[in-house]
């Protein structure tokens, strides 16, 4: 069955399990040197970032956890909220001993965690790579203006999540349709996300995503909006045909950072790592290389 299926090969790669916090850790790594902790999203796993895995950047250890409940990590002892996911993220690296600063790398969900782990800890860190996320500090005005996006399909996903997962091809359609970059997915590709979360404690973890996300963490934001200012390095990615995220939200003007730069991507969508991993890439070395030289 599809859901019982196990990680897919990527050549050169070190798996490991790894307890911290109560989670068993799936990991994969690649390379020795610098740490880059990459964070993916939903509805997918590690292997977005089969690319740097397969081939790392020289003087890099890219480091791919599966986030708690996905893939082929197990779940955690919370409920999904993203600081507590954060939590979980930080006794990993407290485990994996990375005792230097850690390059970060977000996307999706693992962008919107990466800022929270930024903001909280950024002695730990170096530089942080984010990738059709919108950034913490977006104005109220703006999001309103853009959220019949989120309404389109989060409510969707919290409500029916196990089953739209489980029992549709609904993930499938997904992936075929949001990734505007030629040979982003093939057939195969996809079935390796969208048949893990066949697997029902999977679609659980992505609908528990989403239900503390709208139910929680937006009423919180709306009371207490972000008022921390980030002070490691940001650059972000972001593919201007994402139909999900719209890259206003990750607006330079509105950010609340010493250093913050965004690039958007025409003719990419919302998969940015998938459909442009030759320029994720290259801003990872740029960033490695800046961040270097300001050490």
């Amino acid at each position: 069955m599809a859901a019982e299926q196990g990680p897919p090969a990527i050549a050169g790669v070190r798996r490991s399990f790894v307890e911290a916090r109560g989670v068993r850790f799936h990991v994969t790594e690649a390379g020795s040197g610098v740490p880059v902790l990459a964070l993916h999203g939903w509805p997918q796993h590690h292997y977005t970032y089969r690319d740097l895995l397969a081939d790392p950047p020289a003087g890099m250890r890219i480091i791919v956890p599966d986030l708690p409940g996905y893939g082929w990590s197990g779940a955690a002892p919370h409920r999904w909220a993203k600081d507590d996911v954060a939590s979980d993220l930080f006794a990993l690296m407290d485990a994996l001993k990375i005792d230097e600063k850690v390059l970060l790398v977000g996307h999706d969900w693992g962008g919107f965690i990466g800022y929270r782990m930024i903001l909280r800890e950024p002695e730990r860190f170096r530089g942080f790579l984010v990738m059709n996320m919108a950034h913490p500090w977006v104005p109220t005005k703006d999001i309103l203006r853009q959220s019949w996006r989120f309404l389109a399909y989060q409510p969707l996903v919290a409500g029916l999540g196990v089953p739209l997962q489980t029992r549709t091809r609904f993930l499938d359609r997904l992936f075929e349709t949001a990734a505007k970059g030629e040979n982003a997915f093939d057939a195969e590709t996809v079935e390796i996300f969208a048949g893990r979360f066949r697997d029902p404690g999977v679609a659980r973890t992505g609908t528990d995503t989403y239900r503390t996300f709208l139910l929680k963490e937006v009423p919180a934001s709306a009371r207490n909006p972000e008022t921390r200012r980030a002070t490691v390095p940001i650059r972000a990615l972001f593919g201007k045909n994402d139909a999900a995220v719209h890259y206003s939200l990750a607006a330079a003007e509105t950010a609340r950072a010493d250093d913050y730069t965004v690039d958007f991507v025409s003719r990419c969508g919302h998969f940015i790592v998938d459909e442009r991993p030759e320029l994720v890439r290259a801003k990872l070395v740029e960033l490695a290389a800046e961040t270097g030289q300001r050490r």
